[in-house]
């Protein structure tokens, strides 16, 4: 690993090495991919990290290319202590909005993990259930925080997996390529073929 790689992850690492300093030993990161998109699911994702883990290349999903994403996935997968996904469908997005679904989601990843964390790191989300477990909200924590990063991978990778998967039902909306999101391209394909039943309804009001 590049010196100038290794400084990176270790700065990433701040967080956590502070939070293992206090005590705690099993830290789970917690984040979402999918909240903006006008179809497909939230996807959440929690994962807890050895102490001593340096992948490199670990980053906030969103800075990272699809192909090094998936790559980095499988390194993660292969090495986590523990981890868990969520899928909130659209219907529930639709029926008790975005942030709950998400919210929701935080609480089907916790209790997804194998081991009990001492403590969850999120990104940015407060009034969570997390089953008692205590959680400190990171504002812009796939960034700061090596094991928010890594949930951040898992949850990206598994969404855009199954915006892919609907690209193949639904191949004229584009889905593969903008991952559901409101580019020109999607709102234009809406106009002209209407909504498909993964449509988020709250969402897409003014164009369906």
């Amino acid at each position: 690993m590049k010196e100038k790689e290794l400084e990176r992850l270790t700065k990433l690492k701040e967080i956590e090495k502070e939070l293992y300093n206090r005590g705690f030993q099993n830290i789970c990161g917690i984040d979402e991919a999918g909240r903006g998109p006008l179809a497909g699911p939230v996807v959440v994702a929690g994962v807890i990290m050895p102490k001593d883990s340096m992948i490199e290349g670990v980053n906030d999903s969103k800075k990272i290319s699809e192909k090094k994403r998936e790559k980095l996935y499988d390194k993660i997968i292969e090495e986590a202590i523990s981890y868990s996904v969520a899928i909130i469908g659209q219907d529930i997005i639709d029926e008790i909005n975005i942030l709950n679904a998400t919210k929701r989601g935080v609480t089907e990843v916790v209790d997804g993990l194998d081991i009990k964390p001492d403590l969850i790191v999120v990104d940015a989300l407060t009034n969570i259930n997390t089953r008692g477990i205590p959680y400190d909200p990171i504002i812009k924590g796939d960034a700061k925080c090596y094991n928010i990063a890594a949930a951040s991978i898992l949850a990206k990778v598994t969404r855009d997996r199954i915006m892919r998967q609907w690209d193949e039902i639904y191949p004229q909306y584009g889905f593969a390529s903008h991952k559901g999101y409101g580019t020109a391209k999607h709102i234009s394909a809406i106009k002209e073929y209407g909504l498909c039943p993964i449509h988020r309804r709250t969402f897409t009001k003014k164009f369906g």
